[in-house]
């Protein structure tokens, strides 16, 4: 696997996240501003709730559910319930479209398991 055009980038709003999934795996992404995306695991370590439907703050997302924050660089969690990171993935602009790496993971974090 390699970069992959996963959708648009008008697709996603700036401040607003959107899901796809990439050879089965959910991944949320948030565009942060003109041609900045971050591309974090959709799925809240704590419960099994999709990140995409959370709110995007500066440089996090918040889960819907509970309201676990995740950091966008880090994948760590800030607020709790949720203690364990969410895995990143390599993001970029091109050509009008959003393109994810998986196998360029960012971190050393595990797919959430519930």
């Amino acid at each position: 696997m390699a970069w992959q055009q996963v959708v648009s980038l008008d697709a996603v709003p700036v401040g607003g996240s959107h899901l796809v999934e990439i050879e089965g795996t959910p991944v949320c992404l948030v565009r942060l501003g003109e041609d900045t995306v971050k591309a974090i695991h959709n799925t809240c370590s704590h419960d099994d709730e999709p990140l995409h439907e959370g709110w995007v703050e500066d440089n996090t997302i918040e889960c819907p559910a509970h309201g676990s924050t995740f950091d966008l660089d880090t994948g760590e969690p800030e607020v709790l319930p949720a203690v364990k990171p969410l895995p990143l993935y390599a993001a970029t602009v091109a050509d009008g479209a959003i393109w994810v790496d998986l196998e360029q993971q960012r971190n050393d974090a595990q797919e959430p398991a519930h």
